[in-house]
């Protein structure tokens, strides 16, 4: 979760080749860059961008934590909805569990532990992990195999979601969509300009440009106040209809904080780019990139109008808490105390849990199933 424990800084050669991976991705004259594309180089830039950096970004020691980090619970009860939507596909059918953006593995740990409960489903069973820092997916594939041993379901790392073809199964975005590359669109009173950098000499100054690239559908609002900022993100957009075109039964879940656009732009007329770094805000999340995570709320109208254009059936959206209510989460807390080694961890998972159900009240639990129908190729069942 980003919020608000060391601000960063990035040498002055990491900052240079920064620039200058900005100045080749700049493609205007004047040396203007779309802010997605410098989010882009931020977060994900080879030997410059946040996630690639040596040190793992999440928990305590780190930047940020998430839900997953709080308790093991949020997996067990994500682990509970899973099964319920597998219990809707063909019995014999293998089915592939693809957890896109899985960081340190916490939350596969916990998932596959889960779903390790279920004997039916683990001969059918395997677990993907798609992320692109080289470094986090070391790191996640090793936990996630440990724990696949010990449960019989096996692990491994794809490129992407849809690497292997289509499937049966589940695609799991757990604060995905918020650390996806955002357009931050300025209405100037008049049209909508691009907000990003200019790059000048061996550094950057904050600019804008023509909004010159399509936005997709719904039209943004106009007769809004000047300076009003919105934002979308083409990558997270991109991901939803990578799933769509090959998770052919099952459940694509999506776990984020955001809100719909018209709320956003009442609530943050202004926009929502946050920079955070050892659990701090950054003052300027443009001073040096690479030093600070850069995430931006989601923007939930247009990622489920991105989805239904997809051809994805939405099937609940409502608060997280309110999803893991409905999952099981209270029968596994009660399981937990039950069985906690004495009051003193009994306490502690009790906390944890509240942690959880009230700590995280902005995330929302997104639900979605393909299209019933889908001309495309299947894995064959299970022998």
């Amino acid at each position: 979760m980003r919020e608000p424990a060391r601000p960063g800084s990035v040498s002055e050669d990491e900052r240079r080749r920064a620039v200058r991976i900005l100045l080749e991705r700049s493609a205007e004259p004047d040396g203007f860059v779309p802010f997605d594309r410098f989010m882009e180089v931020a977060l994900y830039g080879s030997d410059v961008g946040f996630y690639t950096r040596p040190e793992p970004p999440f928990g305590r020691e780190g930047d940020y934590y998430t839900a997953a980090h709080v308790t093991p619970l949020f997996g067990r009860a994500i682990a509970q909805r899973l099964r319920s939507a597998f219990a809707k596909l063909p019995v014999r059918a293998p089915l592939r569990v693809v957890e896109v953006g899985p960081g340190d593995g916490t939350l596969g740990v916990a998932v596959l532990t889960g779903l390790a409960h279920y004997p039916e489903l683990r001969r059918r069973l395997e677990y993907v992990l798609v992320e692109r820092s080289p470094g986090l997916a070391r790191r996640a594939i090793e936990q996630v195999s440990s724990a696949g041993q010990s449960s019989g379901i096996p692990a491994r790392v794809a490129s992407g979601v849809g690497s292997d073809g289509p499937f049966y199964g589940a695609v799991l975005a757990n604060e995905v969509l918020d650390a996806q590359p955002v357009r931050r669109l300025l209405w100037d009173g008049g049209r909508w300009r691009e907000t990003g950098v200019k790059l000048v000499k061996d550094g950057f100054v904050r600019a804008t440009g023509p909004c010159d690239r399509p936005v997709p559908a719904p039209d943004l609002p106009g007769n809004l106040p000047d300076g009003t900022i919105v934002e979308v993100s083409p990558g997270a957009e991109a991901l939803l209809r990578e799933v769509a075109d090959h998770l052919v039964g099952g459940l694509f879940l999506v776990l984020d904080y955001g809100m719909e656009e018209g709320e956003l732009i009442a609530a943050h007329p202004t926009g929502t780019l946050a920079a955070v770094r050892r659990h701090r805000f950054v003052d300027d999340p443009f001073e040096h990139p690479g030093a600070a995570d850069l995430s931006a709320f989601v923007n939930f109208t247009r990622v489920r109008a991105a989805a239904a254009a997809a051809g994805l059936t939405e099937l609940a959206f409502r608060r997280q808490a309110e999803a893991l209510a409905e999952w099981g989460f209270a029968g596994l807390l009660e399981e937990a105390t039950r069985s906690a080694p004495s009051a003193e961890a009994e306490v502690r998972i009790r906390l944890a849990a509240k942690n959880l159900l009230f700590g995280f009240e902005r995330f929302s639990a997104l639900e979605w199933a393909p299209a019933e129908e889908i001309p495309k190729a299947v894995p064959g069942p299970v022998r």
